[in-house]
């Protein structure tokens, strides 16, 4: 269900694969062939949601953002560039996750955190507001810090996992249309 909030509606590419179970509320836009997965819920009521092309956002997580206020007039977006992929379950919040950067399941960005390109916040980790996780670093943990940096090799596994998604959501999304045609 996309429903409008306050004058701004969801802005969906044809091209885009929005999982039955999904709410879409309020300022936000989704690039071409990114995905979002059964019932997630993306409010960007108070403030905008950006996602690029090619991203995912796996089942049952939740995007919001922080309102703008005295202080910090601008408040925190949620801003996720291409080829991002984040897990299942996983809770992003008025952050910045940079091209072909990845959040495990279950783990939880807060605001003012940023995940440059190719950084990785592993599977159940908790990246504490303000802070940022370097190109091609793997951090981990509750609150999360800076384990290693990346192979070469787990960053094109993790690009393989960002085609293997743009592939299934054309499936699911012709698997779901053909449902709704009977």
């Amino acid at each position: 269900m996309n429903l409008t909030f306050q004058g701004a509606s969801p802005r969906i590419d044809p091209t885009a694969f929005i999982a039955p179970g999904c709410r879409l509320i309020g300022d936000i836009e989704i690039g071409a062939e990114s995905s979002v997965w059964y019932n997630c819920v993306l409010r960007g009521d108070v403030n905008r949601i950006r996602i690029g092309a090619r991203t995912n956002i796996q089942d049952g997580s939740v995007l919001h953002v922080d309102s703008p206020r005295p202080g910090h007039e601008a408040g925190h977006p949620t801003l996720i560039g291409d080829e991002v992929l984040i897990g299942h379950l996983a809770m992003v919040h008025g952050c910045i996750l940079r091209d072909r950067s990845f959040v495990g399941l279950g783990a939880i960005v807060m605001d003012g955190c940023e995940i440059e390109s190719g950084g990785m916040l592993a599977a159940g980790g908790l990246l504490a507001p303000g802070r940022k996780i370097l190109a091609g670093q793997l951090w981990a943990g509750r609150p999360a810090k800076y384990v290693r940096d990346l192979s070469e090799e787990e960053q094109a596994g993790n690009m393989m996992g960002v085609h293997h998604y743009v592939a299934l959501a054309k499936a699911h999304k012709a698997a779901v249309e053909e449902s709704l045609s009977f």
